[in-house]
């Protein structure tokens, strides 16, 4: 099962934090940064903007803002994760703190939080709950007992049926719903590759000095947990081999996920028996009947039939030993963050120290947040935007939505490689774009999910089985758009290509993304481009293979299709470059949609500015009093909203798994593309700013 949102600017990337165990009973007065609002006198004037932008705005605010020990990455926007999460902590808090007139809603986010908080009874608790759990592993006779024992970790840990870029990160493979490529009204039950620990299959199968050295720290890393929660040093040590056998050789049998990025590829319908044929020794009946999902289907979606054809010589060539001690990894692996601190604490250790290289973890508060908005986020989200997303911001987000599709709308029309029949496609789903802004319109109900003060884990288990089933209904059952699939105070957005959709939680819609504040020429740089990269993933190497109504359709022609594939190639052979700080070098084929939609963002963002002063009878190029024009603060504000420095063992993990560029290159390649820069910031021919083969695709 292959999600199939797009989440397009993915300012998540630079928000990262980590997690922590302190001792405290109640989050820490601590105060809370402020919102960063652009200011162009943050630039570096002493820098030339040709030579390189990303530095001469950058490169000031980057010495001035330090990456805190507890966080692995710190941009512009790092503060407004604090501040939302501050108002989310307070919600919480509340309901936490009061003791009469609770909703069922206040009952569920505060004995959540009260649970979360009450390190020393998460501390007395140690493994006790997980104690059951891997009793029922430990009592498995035969592999054929595998399937049921996998549904019972899937009910348990979250994630099992979120497929994303690389794999599903849940044991053995992913389940839930997919929309139907062929026909995206209908719901169908999808299977995904999965089973994997680390990142993506390159960890395992990259044989440089670093990635096999990553390799080392994980084994050593499984050791330990497992002597955590009761084996003995040489058993977890011969265990942890057995565990990185397993998972090398799942790796190994995963589609890579450049080719994932292909819908055609993942598109692959099967009948149960041909599914069970790909897994003999999978007894899917029983986990079809485990997990509660419909039993009849028309057919499955399986994203990747080689993966399960390999599967079965997996499971064959390993023990039912072997496969008690992969999922008792896998309960432990998956448990760890809501554990006691020696577990959480390893957890940390491997995961945000090896892999990402944070120096410290994070507030205790800013963890249960974070499990919270995942857990129960929608509920939170409703205090939320009654705290941070006023009607009038919704308001100019909406013109500005339609500012830029109008700007497309003009794009299309005037493109010399697409012909008549083609932009008339390209129109009709333009048009059907449904622009969803701030919040949904009907809020989650979480009256089933049991939630108390008394066991963190247990609440973490009982939101991920609600989850999972919640997703389960969706099965043979038409599709809901107006779902959202991210909760209202998240940092990003998303393009969703089988319902046709732009989404831009309230989270986002914030300085220094959107400042209402600000002028115009600020607000198109910043939210004004990414609400254009959400449009123009509709039109890129991934979103053009979908219709209007989110069905796997090529509408353009055979010509125009060439010539689109000419102008992509133009940006994969841009963006495949080296990337120094991370030592590693970066796949274009891999990052082409989000290179395509931040070039096609800032090209209608501008157009939408220009529209706007033209409108106005003003001029893009008349300095204001601040002594600089529209179209250089155009440029200056989508700059300042990358301002970001990595850790580099970050900066390598996000190279080598995904789809979007380093902020650096997001910043100089989308600019050096454009002649309006150029005009700007009057840069001459053949400085590095201008570079001479201009990519454009829309």
């Amino acid at each position: 099962m292959r999600n199939w949102k797009v989440a397009g600017f993915c300012v998540s990337l630079i928000l990262l934090g980590n997690g922590q165990f302190v001792k405290a009973q109640q989050s820490s007065p601590e105060e809370a940064p402020k919102l960063e609002h652009f200011d162009p006198n943050m630039v570096d004037k002493s820098l030339d903007p040709c030579q390189d932008f990303y530095q001469f705005v950058c490169s000031k605010w980057n010495v001035a803002h330090p990456i805190p020990a507890d966080q692995v990455s710190w941009g512009t926007g790092s503060g407004l994760r604090y501040w939302n999460e501050n108002i989310l902590r307070e919600v919480m808090e509340k309901a936490s703190s009061q003791t009469t007139g609770r909703t069922d809603l206040d009952q569920k986010l505060g004995d959540y939080w009260g649970a979360c908080m009450n390190e020393s009874a998460v501390e007395e608790a140690g493994i006790r709950e997980l104690k059951p759990e891997l009793e029922r592993i430990n009592a498995m006779k035969a592999k054929s007992e595998l399937a049921g024992q996998v549904a019972h970790i899937h009910m348990s840990i979250p994630g099992a049926w979120d497929g994303e870029d690389n794999q599903t990160d849940a044991a053995l493979m992913g389940f839930g719903p997919q929309q139907d490529f062929d026909d995206a009204s209908r719901v169908v039950a999808g299977i995904d590759q999965g089973g994997l620990g680390m990142p993506n299959r390159d960890f395992y199968l990259k044989d440089d000095p670093t990635s096999k050295q990553i390799r080392e720290k994980y084994e050593a890393h499984i050791t330990k947990m497992l002597t955590l929660v009761g084996e003995s040093a040489a058993q977890s040590a011969t265990d942890a081999k057995t565990v990185l056998a397993i998972e090398s050789a799942m790796a190994k049998a995963q589609m890579d996920n450049i080719s994932r990025r292909d819908p055609k590829n993942v598109n692959n319908k099967m009948s149960f028996e041909q599914v069970q044929a790909l897994t003999p020794s999978y007894d899917w009946k029983q986990y079809v009947a485990e997990i509660g999902a419909p039993p009849s289907q028309p057919h499955y979606l399986v994203t990747s039939p080689s993966f399960f054809k390999e599967l079965e010589q997996v499971i064959q060539q390993h023990s039912v030993d072997d496969w008690k001690v992969y999922l008792r990894w896998q309960l432990v692996h998956g448990s760890a963050p809501y554990l006691n601190k020696a577990l959480a604490d390893e957890n940390w250790d491997f995961y945000s120290h090896t892999l990402l290289g944070s120096k410290a973890q994070l507030p205790r508060w800013r963890r249960c947040v974070r499990a919270a908005d995942r857990d129960l986020g929608m509920g939170l989200g409703e205090a939320y935007v009654k705290v941070a997303f006023p009607p009038s911001s919704k308001e100019r987000t909406v013109a500005l939505v339609h500012d830029i599709e109008h700007a497309l709308d003009q794009d299309i029309m005037g493109l010399n490689w697409m012909q008549p029949a083609t932009k008339e496609q390209a129109e009709v789903k333009l048009h059907g774009i449904e622009d969803i802004i701030g919040y949904p319109n009907h809020w989650r109900d979480y009256s089933s999910v049991k939630i108390t003060r008394e066991s963190y884990l247990n609440n973490v288990h009982e939101a991920a089985r609600f989850e999972f089933h919640r997703q389960l209904n969706k099965i043979n059952k038409p599709v809901d758009r107006s779902e959202w699939q991210m909760t209202p105070s998240t940092i990003n957005a998303y393009y969703q290509p089988q319902l046709n959709s732009i989404n831009f939680p309230a989270g986002i819609l914030q300085p220094p993304y959107f400042d209402p504040s600000k002028e115009d020429a600020v607000n198109y740089g910043a939210v004004g481009v990414i609400i254009g990269h959400e449009i123009t993933h509709g039109f890129d190497d991934q979103g053009r293979k979908f219709d209007a109504k989110g069905d796997l359709r090529n509408w353009l022609t055979p010509e125009d299709a060439k010539a689109y594939e000419q102008r992509d190639q133009c940006i994969i052979d841009e963006y495949t470059q080296e990337i120094p700080e991370a030592g590693v070098k970066q796949n274009g084929q891999l990052t082409a949609g989000e290179d395509t939609a931040d070039n096609g963002g800032a090209h209608l963002a501008l157009m939408a500015l220009s529209n706007e002063k033209q409108r106005e009878g003003k001029s893009l190029d008349a300095k204001d009093p601040d002594g600089w024009t529209p179209r250089q603060k155009f440029f200056l504000s989508y700059a300042n909203e990358w301002c970001t420095q990595y850790r580099p063992e970050l900066m390598r993990t996000i190279v080598l798994t995904n789809p979007h560029s380093i902020p650096k290159y997001r910043v100089n390649n989308v600019v050096s593309n454009m002649p309006e820069f150029e005009q700007a910031f009057s840069c001459k021919a053949g400085a590095p700013m201008v570079r001479k083969n201009q990519c454009r695709v829309w």
